[in-house]
């Protein structure tokens, strides 16, 4: 029970708005020390699982590239496209990305997009832009179509994930019904993952199109 001092700590560290890394940090090297593991094998399991998931410092190179772009005017050609688009309004732009990332996730693609690399260059702006040629735009409808672009970018990455055999969830729900000794191939949970991930296309994207609706009405009411 000793262990749960772990729970413990990173309850009280985000409680206390302490950074989290830190607070995860010494969560586990609590949870490591209650257990009964020497300081070493603590470390050494630091270790091996950095070294295990050393993709995780892609974003070291991620992140400076996206910074780059934006300097050099990523953002601005990303807003001239899509007013050049006729028809285009932010409901319709995030409704095309939200199934282009449920695809591109199914496949195991969930590192493609994401919200430093495509939603604040790229999809925001891109969505602020057919907005702005539909009416004026005002700072909290601003603000309001920032938030669904993320929202897009989460349902669409959380509902299309689980259709990839291979990724986490998917071998963990295997792994946990294993050890209950309930068999389930990794490919089945996938296949009925797919109702879910339509489900949620339907319902976010009914949420889109009356986002659009909201958005005519609060900018009728906006002075040019």
């Amino acid at each position: 029970m000793l262990t749960l001092l772990g729970v413990a700590v990173v309850v009280l560290g985000f409680a206390m708005r302490f950074n989290p890394l830190l607070v995860v940090v010494v969560a586990a090297l609590t949870a490591g020390l209650a257990a009964g593991l020497p300081p070493l094998e603590v470390l050494a399991a630091f270790g091996k699982a950095f070294n295990t998931n050393r993709y995780v410092t892609i974003a070291w190179l991620v992140l400076p590239a996206v910074g780059v772009l934006e300097r050099s005017g990523l953002q601005e050609r990303a807003r001239m496209t899509i007013q050049a688009l006729k028809g285009a309004s932010a409901g319709r732009l995030l409704l095309a990305y939200l199934a282009l990332r449920q695809v591109t996730s199914a496949l195991g693609l969930t590192s493609v997009a994401g919200h430093a690399q495509t939603v604040r260059p790229l999809v925001a702006p891109m969505a602020e832009a057919a907005a702005e040629g539909v009416g004026p735009v005002d700072d909290r409808t601003r603000d309001r179509i920032k938030a669904m672009s993320a929202a897009t970018d989460n349902v669409g990455l959380f509902f299309g994930e689980d259709i990839f055999m291979a990724i986490g969830s998917i071998l963990l729900i295997v792994g946990f019904l294993d050890q209950s000794g309930i068999v389930v191939e990794p490919l089945h949970l996938s296949v009925w993952a797919i109702p879910t991930a339509i489900a949620a296309f339907l319902v976010h994207g009914a949420r889109l199109l009356l986002f659009d609706r909201s958005l005519s009405k609060a900018q009728s009411g906006v002075e040019p």
